[in-house]
């Protein structure tokens, strides 16, 4: 990925959702633009508007936390947004030769897979700064059946490129916008991730939605939430979700899902671990008769 040209289309993206009424600002006759002017959030940020206008050309090699600051509070972001401008600049002085002298695997560690397996009434699994499932316990298998189909199994993939993630997601709109500002906001922390930059060329190319999200420029980060799936043999269930980074293992997060006591959800979670059960013994049975 372009580092400048992230950086540049970030900004001038958020300028346009400001208006001027937002900032504060006095209105007179007629604006050519939707937002605000580069001289108006130079004003407010505390800067020229040569410095400013720097900046929105995508160099931020070198720009101090504190005017990043007033820049993100010129431009009224929150805090998702103003540490996406963080990564953005700390990005802008790291070299591609650098990143690229240290190239990682993910692992998921022995330690963190006994977790996940240790958790057998909760969906849990390990994913990369990708979205690659690399680990999951049989109940996460169970509550993605469909997304565990293809390989690599990968959520976001599955959302844009599969027909039935409209099914599997009743709130598919939320899904698609959270999914596609994950990934942009991955996107500044690792601009030379090659493969997060196949990724989103995969999707841009085969998936319209997918284009349309990505051109907004929003970001996300998954902390913790609710999220509705309908499942083919239990049905629909909302679940809660919590995401925890793996600080030892950058890149990695750890998903739980859960259901608050004696609700439907809850029950729907017994039925789907019924249900994983009864397919690992059919699966069982016919290994058992095709060795025999």
């Amino acid at each position: 990925m372009d580092n400048r040209a992230e950086a540049s289309a970030f900004l001038k993206s958020r300028r346009a959702k400001v208006t001027p009424e937002r900032a504060g600002l006095p209105v007179y006759g007629q604006r050519r633009v939707p937002g605000l002017r580069r001289g108006e959030v130079a004003m407010l940020a505390g800067m020229s508007v040569e410095y400013y206008t720097r900046m929105e050309r995508g160099n931020l090699g070198g720009v101090s936390e504190s005017v990043l600051d007033a820049l993100a509070q010129a431009l009224r972001l929150d805090d998702t947004e103003r540490d996406h401008l963080h990564a953005l600049a700390r990005a802008a002085g790291t070299s591609a030769a650098r990143v690229r002298r240290r190239p990682k695997k993910a692992t998921v560690r022995p330690s963190v897979l006994r977790i996940v397996e240790g958790l057998l009434d909760q969906p849990a699994y390990v994913r990369n700064n990708r979205m690659d499932i690399l680990a999951a316990n049989p109940l996460a298998r169970a509550l993605h059946s469909a997304v565990f189909e293809r390989e690599p199994v990968n959520p976001c993939r599955f959302v844009f490129l599969d027909p039935r993630a409209t099914r599997v997601y009743p709130d598919w709109e939320r899904v698609a916008r959270e999914g596609v500002g994950a990934l942009r906001a991955e996107v500044a922390k690792n601009p030379y991730d090659r493969e997060l930059s196949n990724l989103i060329g995969e999707l841009s190319t085969r998936s319209d939605a997918f284009r349309t999200l990505w051109g907004t420029h929003d970001v996300h980060v998954f902390t913790e939430g609710t999220k509705r799936f309908h499942h083919p043999a239990v049905g629909e269930m909302e679940l809660v979700h919590e995401t925890l980074a793996l600080p030892g293992d950058e890149g990695l997060s750890l998903i739980v899902y859960s259901a608050d006591p004696d609700t439907p959800a809850a029950d729907a979670l017994k039925l789907l671990a019924g249900w994983a059960a009864s397919q690992d013994r059919d699966v069982a049975a016919s290994q058992a008769d095709t060795e025999r």
